[in-house]
């Protein structure tokens, strides 16, 4: 069947970024809130970045918390309230030491949750003021994928607000971590009724 003359045109003008999600020592193995897995992830997140990718943008997210309020509570209950966890300024903040190795393929980085609690990338800025849909805009992006920890929370949040905003919207789960089942499997039913694909690999 010929294509149509539109759809050529749309997917010779889709481009598309990769958000990679508060991939940082403090949401693996031995940090404040460790995600089981996140070490995993950031080794397997680092090797996708070190190959032929074809991303047109890579953006990260951190969590960089100055005084986000209620969010940090010294007896958690783990949905609302969390214990300490990626304080600005310190080491567990900072992008993962497995990308180090890989930071010349990193366009571009928003920090979010300064002083209030904030889940999705999209709540976040780079060092120039610029907001995530800012960033994406720039670089005409329509498409993303998004990957890192947790996939029950800032995974989940990022790729509902992508969705939101009028980007075609994958979730690879090969690339991310949960908390928990139970997280997991209503994230999924929530990504799922917003029209976000999840997926395991590219």
């Amino acid at each position: 069947m010929a294509e149509n003359p539109d759809q050529h045109s749309e997917r010779q003008h889709s481009r598309t970024a990769l958000l990679v999600v508060d991939v940082q020592p403090t949401f693996c193995e031995g940090g404040a809130l460790a995600v089981e897995g996140g070490n995993d992830v950031a080794a397997n997140v680092a090797d996708l970045l070190a190959g032929e990718h074809g991303y047109d943008l890579v953006v990260t997210t951190q969590d960089w918390h100055i005084d986000p309020g209620d969010h940090f509570s010294d007896e958690p209950d783990f949905v609302d309230t969390w214990p300490p966890h990626g304080v600005a300024g310190t080491a567990e903040a900072e992008l993962h030491p497995a990308l180090d190795a890989v930071v010349d393929r990193i366009d571009a980085g928003v920090r979010k949750g300064m002083h209030a609690a904030a889940y999705s990338g999209f709540e976040g800025t780079d060092d120039n003021g610029r907001a995530l849909n800012e960033v994406l805009a720039a670089a005409a992006i329509t498409d993303v994928d998004v990957v890192g920890i947790a996939f029950d929370h800032c995974v989940r949040a990022t790729a509902m607000d992508a969705a939101a905003n009028g980007y075609s919207t994958t979730v690879i789960d090969g690339l991310s971590a949960s908390v928990a089942p139970e997280t997991e499997a209503a994230a999924r039913t929530q990504l799922a009724g917003a029209g976000i694909d999840v997926i395991a690999s590219r």
